[in-house]
């Protein structure tokens, strides 16, 4: 495992956000879909691809909330390019978990 200080850790922006729409992403290499999510006035809405297709369907997607990296630079994946990295931890066989706030949180707000 690799150490980092804290203020490595502080230059991370892991923000709360809100799924508003999704959609498939059959461009995709692998199984995915395109998330368009609301981090609130002062960030916006940012577009990721995430590859959540074994867990989430669409309908059970829109309204979570998940945290997201925001200030990494933008990456072009196929023919979208993705503005956030959402968050989320792999299971037994390979499927993604969101990393999600276990209540309510101030759209934009920072993890700490």
């Amino acid at each position: 495992m690799n150490e980092i200080t804290f203020e490595d850790f502080l230059s991370v922006e892991l923000r709360v956000g809100k799924i508003i729409s999704a959609e498939p992403f059959p461009k995709a290499r692998n199984p995915s879909y395109i998330l368009h999510v609301d981090f609130g006035e002062e960030i916006g809405v940012r577009k990721s691809s995430a590859q959540i297709t074994h867990h989430y369907t669409i309908e059970e997607l829109i309204g979570k909330q998940v945290v997201a990296v925001v200030n990494f630079p933008k990456k072009q994946i196929g023919p979208i390019q993705s503005e956030c990295l959402v968050t989320g931890f792999h299971d037994r066989d390979g499927g993604v978990i969101l990393c999600v706030p276990d209540k309510e949180a101030p759209l934009g707000t920072k993890l700490l």
